[in-house]
């Protein structure tokens, strides 16, 4: 992407590159290209990508805070980045740009479990960060799919969600408050630490999920959950698309509240099931599987597995199956867990990442095996059955030019459908650099017009990730 006719920096490249080397030490600026490049793109293959000038690696919020002036001073334009596990091109460069990698601010700066919260910064793993507090017997629930590589940076940039977003809600759900470098240079400190505040806008929800186009997020208190019982799992199969569909709006209508609810259809369980190697039992006819946790432990959990069986059973589910063996529904979850590595035996993939009410998942699958009909391609499809959000993932040939047209063209389709079924585009991965054109069409014109509105406000320069997820005048 090249960078927009606006940024005419005001020193040379050279004297630009020095003055970051003495802010922050040569070894936190990166120039190499070859180095650079890698640091260019995320993960979604879809989104435009340019060469950045150069890439900086602050230590600490007060460097971020001289990043932000030395650029703003020479209208640098800045991409913050996490670890690149995003799918939506958020964190791509533009050309000439400084990218911003927070992942040497990597400290669990507070765990309290006095008031159930902690302070962490950025670059902390979130697979590393769930697993100390959990030594203070407690849980933090955002779980993206990379969540064992991805920071908690990324998540909160993103709003990221994962597979407990039915029972614990999305990223945002868990934050408290937030420091966060402006485009002047200034920290914001947004928020609180007491479980409840009104005193003012909630600026700290304004800035997670803004793919780092509104300011550099260095710090963030989160709330914890107590450490939930071990989980118990259900595993049930569908013949129909439809009973499964059916199944899912019943648990919603009966106010069950799993802590997981996980749909696959038919092409998602053949290739889990030829990747693993095994048969996960559900018959030939199979066309869709559901699996389910509760996480409530002992005859409470009992009680809300049976309940889910029962549904399962009732809308036809053959076979369904319950355990409380923890290695065996972490085995069952597997299936789960492996359906885009599996999908790589046929090809590479394109993931895509949209929400639709509950009661209409099994229309969006239909509408995505049409797709998959109409353009000749594999289309496995996955998803967080207990909120409706789902992952349609599309399987070319690498190198293919035809193939990968294809492809970009049902990921389009597969927008269209979502959006005619009340949904939206984008329920975890964000907007990026990938579904700009389609933000709009979600949200409409007045929408546009107050984030641009906002954005102007808080970055006046357009000195934040400029183009992605929307265009300024």
């Amino acid at each position: 992407m090249r960078t927009p006719r606006a940024y005419h920096r005001v020193m040379g490249h050279e004297a630009f590159v020095s003055r970051l080397r003495d802010l922050l030490g040569k070894s936190a600026v990166l120039t190499d290209s070859d180095v650079t490049a890698s640091y260019a793109r995320d993960m979604m293959p879809l989104a435009p990508s340019g060469r950045p000038l150069a890439v900086v690696l602050p230590a600490n919020a007060e460097q971020v805070q001289a990043v932000v002036k030395a650029c703003a001073e020479a209208k640098v334009p800045i991409v913050p980045r996490g670890a690149g596990s995003g799918l939506s091109g958020a964190a791509n460069a533009i050309d000439g740009c400084v990218t911003l990698s927070l992942v040497k601010l990597d400290r669990i700066v507070e765990i309290d479990p006095g008031n159930r919260l902690a302070v962490v910064q950025p670059g902390v793993v979130n697979l590393d960060f769930r697993n100390a507090v959990e030594k203070q017997g407690l849980f933090y629930p955002p779980d993206p799919s990379s969540y064992d590589w991805c920071t908690i940076g990324g998540n909160l940039s993103t709003n990221a969600g994962g597979l407990c977003c039915v029972k614990y809600g999305v990223t945002t759900d868990s934050v408290l408050g937030l420091e966060v470098v402006l485009a002047d240079g200034s920290l914001l400190k947004t928020g609180r630490r007491t479980v409840k505040g009104v005193a003012g806008y909630d600026l700290a929800r304004l800035f997670v999920g803004s793919e780092g186009t509104l300011g550099v997020i260095t710090q963030a208190t989160v709330q914890l959950k107590p450490l939930p019982q071990a989980p118990s799992t259900l595993v049930a199969g569908f013949s129909t698309t439809e009973a499964a569909g059916e199944a899912v709006a019943r648990v919603v209508r009966e106010g069950l509240v799993p802590s997981l609810l996980e749909i696959m259809d038919a092409s998602s369980i053949k290739a889990a099931e030829a990747y693993l190697k095994t048969d996960l039992g559900a018959g030939s006819d199979c066309r869709a599987l559901l699996l389910g946790q509760s996480d409530a432990g002992g005859e409470v959990a009992r009680r809300e597995l049976a309940a889910l069986e029962q549904i399962c059973v009732d809308c036809g589910a053959d076979p369904a199956y319950t355990t409380e063996d923890v290695e065996e529904g972490r085995m069952l979850l597997q299936v789960r867990r492996v359906v885009l590595t599996a999908l790589e035996m046929y090809g590479v993939w394109l993931t895509d990442d949209v929400c639709v009410p509950r009661t209409r998942i099994a229309e969006l699958i239909r509408g995505c095996e049409k797709i998959s009909e109409e353009v000749g391609l594999r289309i496995a499809v996955v998803g967080h059955a207990g909120d409706g959000n789902m992952h349609p993932t599309i399987v070319y040939e690498p190198g293919n030019e035809d193939e990968f047209a294809r492809a970009r063209r049902a990921f389009d389709d597969i927008l269209e459908v979502a959006l005619s079924l009340g949904g939206t585009v984008t329920g975890e991965h964000g907007i990026g650099k990938i579904k700009r054109e389609w933000l709009e069409r979600e949200i409409g014109p007045i929408g546009m017009r107050v984030h641009r509105q906002i954005k102007q406000a808080l970055d006046p320069e357009n000195l934040f990730n400029p183009g992605s997820m929307f265009s300024m005048p």
